[in-house]
C-alpha cells in the first residue's frame, strides 16, 4: 500500500545542506517535518540530477511525489549557489527574469534555465483557439518616433 503525502511547503538548510518538507500525514491529518540531508552534493554538482536523485530515492519517493522536480531543483541551486558564496538574495533574484539581462553573458546551464522561464512564462500567457479572449488577427500600432533609424532602412538605387 503506497501512502499519499500532501506537500505543503519546501525550503533549504544551509548547515548541513538538507531540503525541509512541510507535509500533511494522510492518516492522522497532522502537519509534519521531514528534514531531507543532500548527501554527495557539492558546488560543482548538477543540480537537475541531484534533484532528479532525490525525487526518485526510496526513502524520499513517498514524501516528493507531489514536489515538481523544478522545484527540487531550484532548491538545489540554491544551496550550490550558498556553497559557491553567493548570498540567499542572488540566489532568488536568478530565477528572475530581467528584460534588459544579456544572455550571451551566462553560462549553459543559466541559459537553460532562463529559457525554461521564458517557455514556463510564454505558456503561461498564450492564447489558444479555445480560449473566451481569443483574437485571430490583432494589430498593433508602434510609435515611429522611438525607432531608430538605420541607413539599409532606406530605399537602396535598386528599389529593393
Amino acid at each position: 500500500m503506497k501512502m499519499s503525502f500532501e506537500a505543503k511547503r519546501c525550503g533549504v538548510q544551509f548547515n548541513p545542506p538538507s531540503i525541509i518538507l512541510i507535509y500533511v500525514h494522510p492518516d492522522t491529518k497532522n502537519m509534519r517535518k521531514r528534514i531531507i540531508p543532500v548527501r554527495n552534493f557539492s558546488k560543482y554538482s548538477d543540480c537537475n540530477k541531484a534533484a532528479e536523485r532525490l525525487k526518485n530515492h526510496p526513502r524520499h519517493r513517498d514524501y516528493l511525489n507531489e514536489v515538481p522536480q523544478s522545484q527540487l531543483e531550484k532548491l538545489h541551486i540554491v544551496l550550490r549557489d550558498h556553497m559557491q558564496g553567493f548570498s540567499l538574495e542572488h540566489s532568488l533574484a536568478s530565477f528572475h527574469l530581467d528584460p534588459e539581462e544579456d544572455l550571451n553573458k551566462l553560462d549553459d546551464e543559466e541559459l537553460a534555465r532562463k529559457k525554461n522561464q521564458m517557455d514556463k512564462m510564454f505558456e503561461k500567457n498564450r492564447k489558444l483557439k479555445d480560449d473566451p479572449d481569443f483574437i485571430y488577427d490583432v494589430e498593433k500600432q508602434f510609435d515611429r518616433k522611438t525607432q531608430e533609424k538605420c541607413s539599409w532602412d532606406d530605399e537602396s538605387e535598386d528599389g529593393f
